[in-house]
C-alpha cells in the first residue's frame, strides 16, 4: 500500500469525457470535456447559477453524473464515487460543509484532525499512545495552516477567534486548511472570488498556485479565471443547440477529445443541500474519444431536481 502511494504522483489527474448531470426537468451541466494533469490548477468559470458548484461536486464524487464519464486519479466516475471521495477534499461549500459560526478557529482545526485520525487512520495509528496521537494531530494542523497561509497570530483572538468574526479571506483560508488536514490529492474550492477585493482575489490565486506547486491538483469555482489556469467555462440560462460548449481553455493544454462539449446549466440557489450519494456499480463507462452530441435545453428546475435526487443516499 505504501509502495503504491510512493509510485503515484501526489496530485490526481482529472479527465472529463462528455460528463453531464440531468434532472427530471433539465440538464444541470452537459458535455464537459477536459484533461488536467496531476498538480494542475483547474478553474470552473461562470456566473452564479450556471452549474459550477454541481460540476465541482460531481468531479469530487459527491454527486452522481448521468452522462459520459470522468476519471480522478485513474478512478472512474460515477462508478467509483466513494474511492474518489477518499482522495479528494472540499473547501467550504455553503449547504454542504459550512463552517460553524459558533466554533472558534482552533476548535474547527482540532475537530477536523480528530475526525481525520478516527476515520482515515490505520489500525496501528489508533493503537498509538495518546501523547503520540496528539503530537501527530498538532503536526498535521500546523502543516495545513501553513500551507493555507492562515496566520493565527494575526486573528483578533488568535486561535480562539470565532468563525463569525473572520473576514471572508480568512474564512476561505480556514476552509482550505481544514481540507488540507486530510492531505488530499485533489482539493476543490467553491466561490474563490466571492465578495473579495481584487487584491484579495490575487492572494487566493497565489495560494492555490502554491498548492499546485506542491503537487496537489486544485479545482476552483470562480466568476473569472486567471490566464494560467485550465479554464472550464459554464453558461447560465437555457442552452441552445448552437451555443458554445463547455471546454478547456488554457495555454498549451491538450484539446478535449471530440473538441465540442455543451454549455452547462444552472444550479438552484447555486447550492446543493446534501452530499455523498451511493456509488453506482452499474453505471456505464464511456470511451475516452466519445463525440459530443446534441445539446438539450436546461432549466433552474432541472438543476433543483438533480440536486434533490443525487444529494442524499
Amino acid at each position: 500500500m505504501g509502495t503504491e502511494s510512493e509510485e503515484q504522483p501526489h496530485g490526481a489527474a482529472v479527465v472529463a469525457d462528455g460528463f453531464g448531470l440531468e434532472g427530471p426537468r433539465g440538464w444541470v451541466f452537459r458535455k464537459v470535456f477536459f484533461r488536467a494533469e496531476p498538480g494542475a490548477l483547474v478553474a470552473i468559470e461562470g456566473p452564479s447559477g450556471s452549474g459550477r458548484t454541481c460540476l465541482l461536486l460531481a468531479l469530487t464524487g459527491r454527486m452522481k453524473a448521468t452522462e459520459g464519464h470522468a476519471e480522478v486519479g485513474g478512478l472512474p466516475l460515477p462508478r467509483k464515487m466513494a474511492a474518489v471521495r477518499r482522495i479528494s477534499a472540499l473547501g467550504q461549500v455553503p449547504g454542504v460543509n459550512e463552517l460553524d459560526p459558533a466554533f472558534t478557529v482552533a476548535e474547527h482545526l482540532h475537530e477536523r484532525a480528530l475526525l481525520q485520525h478516527r476515520f482515515d487512520g490505520s489500525v496501528r495509528a489508533l493503537l498509538r499512545r495518546p501523547g503520540t496521537r496528539a503530537a501527530e494531530a498538532r503536526a498535521r494542523i500546523e502543516e495545513a495552516v501553513a500551507a493555507a497561509g492562515l496566520d493565527l497570530d494575526a486573528l483578533p483572538k488568535g486561535g480562539r477567534t470565532s468563525v463569525r468574526d473572520l473576514e471572508r479571506l480568512e474564512a476561505l483560508r480556514l476552509s482550505i486548511a481544514l481540507a488540507l488536514i486530510g492531505r488530499p490529492r485533489l482539493l476543490a474550492v467553491d466561490d474563490t472570488d466571492l465578495k473579495l477585493s481584487d487584491a484579495a482575489r490575487a492572494e487566493v490565486w497565489t495560494l492555490l498556485r502554491s498548492l499546485t506547486a506542491s503537487g496537489t491538483t486544485v479545482l476552483a469555482v470562480c466568476s473569472e479565471a486567471p490566464e494560467d489556469a485550465l479554464r472550464i467555462t459554464t453558461v447560465a440560462g437555457p442552452a441552445e443547440e448552437t451555443a458554445d460548449p463547455a471546454v478547456s481553455e488554457t495555454p498549451g493544454a491538450p484539446e478535449a477529445p471530440g473538441a465540442p462539449g455543451a454549455p452547462e446549466t444552472p444550479e438552484t440557489s447555486d447550492r446543493p443541500k446534501a452530499t455523498d450519494p451511493e456509488d453506482a456499480a452499474e453505471a456505464p463507462r464511456a470511451d475516452t474519444d466519445t463525440d459530443a452530441g446534441t445539446t438539450a435545453s436546461t432549466t433552474e428546475e432541472g438543476a433543483a431536481d438533480a440536486l434533490a435526487e443525487t444529494g442524499r443516499s
